[in-house]
């Protein structure tokens, strides 16, 4: 196979962390290559390289056999190299069409390059099976949609080998499938598509070859047919990993969180979150599955304290916060919250990661005193939670953009399950997480259960719902559709995601 893609001897360091080795590895022309690897193995550092983003301080690029000088993105795409990011790089205010053509405007004039951009983009949408509307305000599009405008924009821009990263982490099975299929189609036309995930199964399913990633170096490459998950599973971390949840039966106790006709409205007087009632007890995890965007989120900022609710209550240990609108005041009474999106509510990416460590958490009186905070006792703090939950690099003065999206979500995680709650709440806890990372989060929720603490667990990864889940609720449109054990299939589930239901008829 002719190669499309040639890193030869890539080396790389940021400071003390050696974030690329001597890494050499052949992307083949028309093929899918996969890249996994642990969180902090190097492989977006290595693609980044790749696109301009870095430069390595040692080794060459090649590109179909020519060695190139890549020392920028436009660099990158010039010799036919796009990327499509792990969180997405949109103009939210502008149109489909606007965003596809930025940067890539060509004269003095935009009407011109709009009007020629228009039947290109067309064109590549029907060619790609990518139908979007050009004239849509991105910002107003689901991520799924969102991501097909990064695809385009890629594609209109000449890219002839495409990096993704991480692409399924936001979106739906449905979603997920139909980014396959476009990706097939694009490696049945000739393309390359560089594929960086932590999803085994993912590999499994879309990719021809599969490089892993283990502290910075290539360990191992295989021909996607001829190995299986396991096998990749244990090249990833180095040692043999629980592909399934060893869990003990549920022994729950007293009702800790009791949520009664719970209504959220929107600005537009659209119930996201529609008279909703359920109840968690001491000891279990409750799973609420859905599609993404059927008001689970809203639920989450709605107990967590972030909205406050339109009708209802949110009875937790047998007061209302619901009334109290404010996360501070939640957190004081006892709740842990893992939100959802990382970046904007997780962290502050700015801070360092000793100070992202505290958020939510930084008046509490072994910190410091009144606005001061005890500086050495927050290092402290930081320290030991990131040896506790393996973050990589263990450095708590490193910004927290500096950290891979794995490593960044197991910092919250820490900061939060360490908290000692007596509820839990979590929103998608694995997202981006590597498969190591996935084994130890779950034990570690499963521990927090075996305590006696009461767990909310929202996730659109079903085999997790499944899996961690002691009872199971569905969500579809801003209502509980029905409950279920852990035992119920896929299938039934899935109905009750697409808003059938067994239980209203």
């Amino acid at each position: 196979m002719t190669p499309a893609i040639e890193l030869i001897g890539i080396d790389k360091r940021f400071g003390s962390v050696h974030a690329n080795k001597d890494v050499t590895l052949t992307i083949g022309q028309g093929s899918i290559h996969g890249i996994i690897g642990e969180n902090g193995a190097g492989k977006s550092t290595l693609m980044s390289i790749l696109f301009g983003f870095y430069a390595a301080d040692k080794g060459e690029i090649r590109v179909k056999g020519q060695p190139v000088k890549i020392k920028s993105s436009s660099d990158a795409i010039a010799h036919g190299i796009g990327m499509v990011h792990q969180h997405f790089m949109l103009v939210d205010p502008f149109t489909v069409l606007e965003n596809v053509v930025l940067g890539a405007e060509g004269g003095a004039l935009i009407g011109p390059a709009l009007a020629k951009a228009r039947s290109e983009l067309t064109r590549l949408a029907h060619e790609y099976e990518m139908d979007v509307d050009p004239d849509a305000i991105v910002g107003e599009l689901p991520v799924g949609l969102q991501q097909r405008v990064e695809i385009l924009k890629a594609l209109f821009k000449g890219a002839e080998t495409l990096i993704l990263d991480e692409p399924t982490g936001v979106l739906t099975p449905d979603e997920a499938d139909h980014l396959f299929r476009i990706l097939g189609t694009l490696r049945d036309q000739g393309k390359t598509v560089i594929l960086i995930t932590h999803k085994l199964r993912e590999i499994m399913a879309i990719t021809d070859h599969v490089a892993v990633m283990r502290r910075g170096e290539v360990v191992s490459n295989f021909e996607t047919a001829k190995t299986s998950v396991e096998e990749l599973a244990e090249a990833m971390v180095g040692r043999h990993v629980l592909l399934r949840v060893d869990k003990s039966p549920a022994t729950p106790g007293e009702v800790v969180l009791d949520v009664k006709s719970l209504t959220w409205k929107d600005k537009k007087g659209i119930a996201r979150v529609d008279n909703v009632s359920f109840t968690v007890r001491k000891g279990e995890i409750v799973g609420i599955a859905g599609v993404s965007g059927n008001g689970q989120s809203e639920l989450l900022d709605v107990i967590s304290g972030i909205t406050r609710p339109t009708s209802g209550q949110v009875i937790f240990e047998g007061k209302d916060i619901g009334v109290l609108g404010d996360p501070a005041h939640v957190r004081d009474e006892g709740l842990a919250h893992v939100p959802e999106d990382r970046q904007h509510r997780g962290l502050i990416k700015s801070f360092d990661a000793s100070e992202s460590m505290i958020l939510g958490w930084h008046r509490q009186e072994e910190l410091g005193h009144g606005f001061r905070l005890d500086r050495a006792k927050v290092i402290a703090r930081a320290r030991s939670e990131m040896k506790a939950f393996d973050v990589r690099p263990p450095d708590p003065f490193l910004k927290s953009a500096k950290f891979s999206g794995g490593n960044q979500q197991k910092i919250i995680l820490a900061r939060e399950m360490l908290a000692n709650p007596d509820l839990l709440i979590v929103g998608q806890p694995t997202r981006g997480v590597d498969i190591g990372a996935i084994e130890f989060i779950h034990k570690r929720i499963i521990a927090l259960r075996d305590q006696g603490k009461a767990i909310l667990l929202v996730s659109v990864e079903l085999d997790e719902i499944r899996s961690l889940s002691d009872r199971i609720l569905v969500m579809f449109a801003g209502k509980v559709m029905g409950e279920r054990g852990p035992g119920a299939d896929e299938r039934e589930l899935g109905l009750l995601m697409a808003g059938v239901s067994k239980d209203a008829a």
